[in-house]
């Protein structure tokens, strides 16, 4: 399978959207190499804002030129854009409704052995919390730069988090992406799977996996954090019976915790959060880091088999020896 880096997938396309459209404008903070902007400082040198490490700056900057007109898209690390730069992004950006779009490069542990001071595991609980912005986590190179054409016509602000490494292209070019809409791969009723960014590919081969052991998964990719897709949650819920969310992120308040949020008002199931836990973890490579916490492709299978488990545990065997839900819906408020 291809594979290719969410960051120059953005670059590309970037630059391409911004030749046609002269009120695109990139801010940078030292970045240009991480971000892997290539040719875009040279080519577009009056659409592009160099502001050196000064990420808090960099946002105000930013949303001074949204406001006479500007599509601006800031790039730099996760880790600083949403710790550092968090109250420029509160207020100069969402508050104010500032069309800017903060694209978080490195995010989650990508930026590996230089450790918890780079690694951004707390973004998406922040960021999903701020009225008014919207939360993005792009899987695949395609769906990447599906988002930039969806952002470049928005005028509402963004928060977009992509990782470093490259990561398999799952997509045709053809694939329609919507914000605040799901892509449901596969049918299975065995259980469900929610996962986003580079935990969507490892969440369809653990369903590979368990296929052959005759378990049905089907695996929701929930690109946009916020707003979700509740109409795919309570689905999955209704149809699978169980739920495992998987994200490279905090276990509390990220992706697994909006789902949650869902379920507990609408659907009580068996619902486990398969996310990094409330430690420091140790320094290491992507797949290093993930075999560790079990979040590989055979740690999920793990973890989709147990909460498997206990979705049978809720059945009862009824007259005439079929298995049956005590309820025949489990979502009320559809």
């Amino acid at each position: 399978m291809k594979s290719e880096t969410c960051r120059e997938a953005f670059s590309e396309k970037i630059l391409e959207e911004a030749k046609k459209d002269k009120s695109v404008i990139v801010v940078c903070t030292d970045s240009r190499g991480s971000a892997s902007l290539g040719k875009y400082p040279q080519e577009l040198p009056n659409q592009f804002v160099e502001l050196g490490i000064a990420e808090q700056n960099a946002v105000t900057v930013s949303a001074g030129m949204a406001s006479i007109g500007k599509k601006v898209f800031t790039v730099g690390p996760a880790s600083f854009y949403s710790t550092r730069a968090a109250e420029q992004v509160k207020v100069d950006v969402a508050y104010s409704r500032n069309n800017v779009k903060i694209v978080g490069i490195s995010g989650g542990i990508s930026y590996g052995a230089l450790g918890a001071t780079h690694h951004s595991l707390q973004d998406i609980a922040l960021m999903r919390a701020i009225p008014g912005l919207i939360v993005e986590i792009p899987s695949d190179a395609v769906q990447m730069r599906k988002i930039v054409d969806v952002m470049v016509e928005t005028e509402e602000p963004a928060y977009i988090r992509i990782g470093r490494g490259a990561v398999p292209v799952l997509y045709e070019e053809d694939v329609q992406i919507m914000v605040g809409k799901s892509i449901c791969w596969g049918d299975g009723t065995d259980a469900a799977v929610i996962a986003c960014g580079q935990m969507v590919w490892r969440a369809l081969e653990a369903a590979e996996l368990l296929k052959r052991e005759g378990i049905s998964v089907r695996v929701y990719d929930m690109h946009t954090i916020k707003p979700m897709d509740k109409e795919a949650v309570l689905e999955a819920a209704e149809e699978c019976g169980c739920i495992l969310t998987v994200e490279e992120h905090s276990l509390h308040g990220g992706m697994g915790g909006a789902v949650a949020e869902i379920i507990c008002r609408n659907c009580p199931i068996p619902l486990e959060i398969l996310a990094v836990p409330d430690e420091d973890i140790p320094n290491g490579t992507d797949e290093e880091v993930f075999r560790y916490y079990h979040m590989d492709p055979e740690g999920i299978a793990d973890g989709i088999r147990e909460l498997h488990k206990r979705k049978n545990q809720k059945y009862i065997l009824q007259e005439g020896g079929r298995n049956e839900r005590k309820d025949e819906s489990l979502c009320t408020n559809r």
